[in-house]
């Protein structure tokens, strides 16, 4: 697949989802249309030693895996990590405002957003829906309103003279989106998401909502930009780069080997939860795969993660926030992170076999090492090493923005990536 074609498919990913919900349910489709069989948690598993499975947990999380023949275990598992989260606005329990003739929703951050390009967007809504079906069960559907139907003005600067000084934004007050005027005194947020439910679902119809889990998401499409086409421009690149790339490594693999992809929900606020990557699934997932305790424990030191996660590439305008010796470029191949106080878990080790990768897939490969002066954020690579005990490796595609409402990424670095997880997938021998 050319650059051109990958990002296409990126871009029609992205589009395709707004949340982490979404994205779960674009990975699994993908994957059930490449054959792949979608397992129950809650029912016994019968793993045929050639088999390809997944698996969700909360609608939110995905572990997809090839078991790969008869003997592949014993060879490790090739193990690719990703998030399907990101930073963004989350609708209230109760959020309706009728201020000054508006009608608005209280909103939470989600995650370290940054807010500032939150003003003035087109904003749509989407998320999971849950009710009660007539036969008294709960259930839930996904929606998407994909049209434009919010958005938050900024304060006309003559009202806000001091407004490029650096005024904080209060989330509490400065964030509501407006959706509507408040003509209509029986407006009820409740009662739009149950239309939208029997709009998108036709075997919904005339249920009420009894919760959800809502974020708004800008309604600009990904594009290919620059006067050379060099950079792309998205919402929520970090981190649904890297479960494409992932995913599109995986569906390419080779039957040889054990792999295995796990994009897991909340790395944005800890990952602690049943679903994120400091609670049990991709264990509990393990533990199926490979029954035997001790025969698990042997699998997993045989084993290597590489957990996916975007790297800061170096701004021409901000070069001071960056080590001058470890400064990514854009187009410029994946980056390798480290931390000497494990906020990434690579070694020496790890980051010695993904340059190998890298050197046999032909592709450039570049370091990042946060300035001594400056702290550092972390990935589910330390948390997954922690739990399981496998090697990792932390890498990333550089990027501009990261937790803006719209990121950006090296055109060409999208097709890097994929080549070097292919590799991995593919290879014969790990560390």
């Amino acid at each position: 697949m050319s650059h051109t074609d990958l990002n296409q498919d990126l871009a029609d990913f992205i589009s395709q989802s707004p949340t982490p919900f979404h994205a779960t349910a674009t990975l699994r489709s993908r994957l059930l249309d490449a054959g792949y069989q979608a397992l129950d948690e809650r029912a016994d598993w019968q793993l045929e030693s050639d088999g390809k499975y997944l698996v969700t947990r909360n609608d939110s999380s995905l572990i997809a895996f090839q078991m790969g023949g008869a003997d592949s275990l014993q060879r490790g598992i090739r193990l690719v990590g990703a998030h399907t989260d990101s930073p963004c606005l989350k609708v209230k329990p109760q959020p309706e405002l009728d201020q000054q003739g508006m009608w608005q929703l209280g909103v939470e951050v989600y995650g370290g957003a940054l807010l500032a390009p939150w003003f003035d967007r087109d904003l749509s809504l989407a998320g999971r829906v849950s009710f009660r079906t007539a036969e008294g069960r709960i259930a839930s559907r996904l929606i998407n309103f994909k049209r434009p139907i919010a958005i938050i003005p900024s304060l006309a600067i003559h009202l806000n003279r001091g407004v490029n000084d650096g005024l904080p934004i209060n989330p509490q007050t400065d964030l509501p989106p407006l959706l509507a005027h408040s003509l209509d005194p029986a407006r009820d947020l409740r009662a739009l998401l149950s239309e939208q439910l029997q709009r998108e679902h036709a075997d919904c119809a005339n249920l009420d909502i009894l919760d959800y889990e809502l974020s708004f998401y800008d309604t600009q499409p990904p594009a290919t930009i620059g006067l050379d086409n060099d950079f792309f421009s998205a919402a929520r690149l970090d981190n649904l780069l890297s479960c494409h790339v992932g995913l599109t490594a995986l569906l390419s693999a080779e039957s040889e080997q054990a792999c295995l992809l796990v994009c897991t929900d909340h790395e944005e606020i800890g990952s602690s939860s049943s679903c994120g990557a400091d609670g049990p699934f991709l264990e509990d997932v393990l533990s199926r795969i490979v029954p035997d305790a001790a025969q698990r424990v042997q699998v997993l030191q045989r084993s290597l993660l590489v957990s996916a996660d975007n790297a800061h590439a170096v701004h021409p305008n901000y070069a001071a926030k960056h080590d001058d010796n470890h400064g990514p470029k854009l187009n410029a191949g994946p980056v390798i992170k480290i931390n000497s106080n494990q906020r990434y878990a690579t070694n020496s080790e790890t980051a010695a076999f993904f340059r190998s990768l890298c050197e046999a897939a032909n592709i450039p490969v570049q370091s990042f090492v946060v300035r001594s002066d400056m702290g550092c954020g972390s990935t589910i690579g330390p948390i997954t090493a922690s739990r399981l005990g496998v090697r990792t490796v932390d890498i990333g595609a550089p990027t501009f923005a990261m937790h803006s409402i719209r990121e950006l990424a090296g055109s060409r670095d999208p097709g890097y990536l994929t080549s070097v997880l292919r590799h991995f997938y593919n290879c014969a021998q790990l560390i």
